[in-house]
């Protein structure tokens, strides 16, 4: 501080520390906010948002979150959208005490920014009887080789749905991944009983020949016909991810691309690397990714990430849906 020998602290030096302080607090809550402590309406409180990969959280952890809770904030919590844990209404001044008691328990806060967000999942095929796929495993996985890493332009989430059903809308994320099967029917046991042709939701299957016949094209991998076949002639040929790439919700939404199926677990860790740096490289400003494959072409992205890590493209992807002033979404021709 500027001081004045005869008379203290002097009314100039005051200000100029004041000023100062102003200063480093606010780059200090800019560097907060990134590392996953958001600012709130209220003076000097933030919202704490806790790691929560997959949205799975150990009792203990959960104790000491309602600890935080009543300890720094007004005894509530919050579950967000994308299956964070967030203490409210924690003034700045309680950061160190907050992270030591997370550090204790080997947790952490969630981030912000532009980097790789905390990854989202169902319970996948680990007790929900529709998951084709170990979402959480793999989510678990990937947050751990991933999270944080920065993209040079936006925010970049990543999700994963067991199944077709898609909970965890992989359509509306920058790197999406659901959980399909591919059917196969062996014709030596099938009866003909149709039972699979009834529980197809699509019209992927009719009868020829006393047999059903599959249309790959009607198909979306959801595997109903496999679960209610009685004599197992319904079988899975194989399983994978479906891929899906450029997606976003928020203000404007915006479809993903389906751009590879199949993709197995060690191939979903080499794109999403192959694909953030890709990222890094062809994005611009603040765009997200989606903007990014919109202005130069999604042929250029297939050539130059799918292919190859020798993932199964699909070269022909439906029409995208893009949103539209007035609440709905239109076709946009790939």
């Amino acid at each position: 501080m500027i001081t004045d020998e005869q008379s203290g602290p002097s009314m100039e030096g005051l200000k100029a520390d004041l000023q100062r302080e102003s200063r480093n607090l606010k780059l200090n809550f800019d560097e907060l906010k990134s590392g996953g402590f958001i600012k709130q309406t209220q003076k000097d409180l933030f919202t704490v948002r806790l790691r929560c990969p997959g949205g799975r959280v150990t009792s203990q952890r959960l104790k000491t979150a309602a600890e935080i809770a009543e300890k720094y904030g007004r005894g509530e919590v919050h579950i967000s959208v994308r299956q964070s844990v967030e203490v409210p209404y924690v003034s700045y001044q309680h950061f160190d005490e907050v992270t030591a008691l997370l550090r204790s328990i080997d947790w952490s806060v969630a981030s912000c920014g532009p980097r790789v967000r905390v990854p989202t999942a169902c319970a996948g095929c680990t007790y929900n009887p529709n998951g084709l796929m170990d979402t959480q495993s793999l989510c678990a996985e990937v947050d751990r080789r991933f999270f944080g890493t920065p993209t040079g332009h936006h925010k970049f989430k990543i999700s994963f749905s067991g199944c077709p059903i898609d909970c965890f809308r992989t359509r509306e994320m920058d790197l999406g991944f659901q959980g399909v099967v591919e059917p196969r029917l062996d014709n030596d046991v099938c009866t003909g009983c149709e039972l699979c042709v009834k529980a197809c939701e699509d019209d992927a299957l009719r009868m020829e020949g006393g047999l059903p016949v599959r249309d790959d094209d009607k198909c979306n991998g959801c595997g109903d016909c496999i679960k209610v076949c009685p004599l197992d002639a319904m079988l899975p040929a194989r399983k994978g991810w479906l891929v899906r790439v450029g997606g976003k919700h928020g203000k404007h939404p915006l479809y993903a691309y389906e751009v590879a199926n199949y993709a197995t677990d060690e191939q979903v860790y080499a794109l999403i690397e192959k694909t953030v740096e890709w990222y890094k490289d062809a994005g611009q400003g603040r765009e997200r990714i989606g903007a990014t494959i919109e202005r130069i072409g999604l042929r250029r992205y297939l050539d130059e990430v799918v292919v190859p890590l020798g993932l199964e493209p699909i070269t022909e992807p439906a029409a995208r849906l893009k949103y539209r002033a007035g609440g709905n979404f239109y076709g946009n021709e790939a």
